[in-house]
């Protein structure tokens, strides 16, 4: 598809496509700065899926009817959209999930129960959101296996001058985030993925908040698993990808039992297609396929070099902006970072600041961004946070400037 160059990419006209930002909060106009938890939904996606819903709505694969047969080629071309959005060898090694969690949850339980024992460890990072170090605390419960983690320095940064000592033979899975939620921080990928590859470990990336932000080729970053969410790049709520090498997903047990899954099934054995469909089990989310499909469309139409440019702007600014407040501290990298900044101010917790800026339409989130642990690595008990996507002004990061003043101000 057609990209525009940077330089021709009309911002203002782009945010028409969506109705929401039209909105008005408490009176006034809203500001949207809470798309690392979800991103707004341009027309060219809601109107794909209320065409799915009232022109092809069927179930796939299993129906000869022409109304299926419509529905199974649109949600396998979603298959394939995806696996050339990711630069995958092929569409077998897309699987859709309801989300990054569940992608997460599949490879612990379905890959880890199989090739994990009693000794092995799992690397992760400190900096881990909740849904890539809870899967691996229970599976570690389960096979006795052991956790490790590279640290988090002052700046947000990984201590990768200790990665020696911790990605060691006896690694059998390293599994680490894309851009964390909560620091803005990008971690060298493919530097990872290559390091563990040299000592034998599997490699999962968690790209929940990078696959909708920048250019992501999964044969580049030689990654052997990497997991994302659709909502979190303009596409609807419960789908979700897990990419995997095709030479892996054949060596692992399905997950979930049931229909779609089988090849053929005894009142005593059932035998299993391959990948990716052993691992969807059930009547899948068609619509969300779809519509995230159509997402990757809009997203390649704008191109993800020029939307990852005007990310790293805002968040640049907007780490400009925040320091002239006072009592404010910035989180993370100083600076190149991912589409977001996380802070705390002296003059209020995140949760009373939060809704302090709802009353003037600033949508921000506060809390630990499911981030206990690293939270706890600089002594806070949350953060507030604005993220931003393409959508996004710099003179709504005035606005948030100007709110955040005020905040000031009520609670002194």
């Amino acid at each position: 598809m057609h990209k525009l160059p940077v330089s021709d990419v009309d911002w203002k006209v782009i945010r028409n496509d969506f109705p929401i930002l039209a909105r008005r909060v408490h009176g006034h106009p809203l500001v949207y700065f809470d798309s690392a938890a979800t991103s707004q939904k341009p027309r060219q996606v809601l109107e794909k899926v209320r065409h799915y819903y009232e022109y092809e709505n069927a179930n796939v694969h299993r129906g000869l009817h022409e109304l299926s047969s419509r529905a199974t080629e649109a949600y396998e071309s979603s298959r394939q959209r995806v696996a050339n959005y990711l630069g995958a060898a092929s569409a077998d090694e897309i699987v859709f999930t309801r989300g990054t969690t569940e992608s997460i949850n599949l490879v612990a339980q379905a890959w880890g129960e199989k090739f994990l024992r009693e000794g092995s460890v799992i690397l992760l990072t400190e900096m881990e959101h909740h849904s890539n170090l809870v899967p691996w605390q229970l599976l570690a419960e389960r096979v006795s296996a052991r956790l490790r983690f590279v640290p988090v320095r002052d700046d947000g940064t990984l201590a990768l001058d200790q990665l020696s000592s911790l990605l060691t033979p006896e690694v059998k899975l390293f599994a680490f985030t894309h851009v964390s939620n909560s620091l803005g921080t990008i971690n060298p990928v493919s530097e990872l993925c290559q390091k563990a590859r040299a000592v034998g470990a599997i490699t999962l990336v968690d790209a929940a908040q990078s696959a909708g932000h920048m250019p992501i080729d999964v044969q580049e970053l030689t990654c052997d698993f990497l997991a994302f969410s659709g909502h979190k790049m303009c596409g609807p709520t419960g789908i979700g990808v897990l990419y995997g090498r095709g030479e892996i997903l054949d060596t692992i047990p399905p997950w979930h039992g049931g229909g779609e899954m089988i090849t053929s099934v005894t009142l005593e054995k059932s035998a299993f297609k391959r990948a990716p469909h052993r691992f969807e089990a059930g009547t899948p989310n068609i619509a969300g396929a779809i519509g995230l499909a159509a997402a990757i469309d809009y997203l390649e139409r704008i191109g993800r070099p020029a939307i990852f440019e005007h990310d790293v702007e805002l968040a640049r600014y907007a780490m400009q902006r925040l320091v002239e407040l006072p009592g404010m501290r910035v989180l993370g990298p100083p600076t190149e970072r991912g589409a977001l900044v996380g802070f705390v101010m002296d003059a209020a917790h995140p949760h009373d600041l939060t809704t302090f800026a709802d009353r003037y339409g600033l949508a921000m989130r506060g809390g630990h961004h499911c981030n206990q642990p690293l939270m706890r690595r600089f002594g806070l008990p949350g953060t507030t946070r604005a993220s931003f996507y393409f959508y996004n002004t710099s003179e709504e990061i005035d606005r948030m400037v100007e709110i955040l003043h005020a905040a000031t101000r009520f609670f002194s």
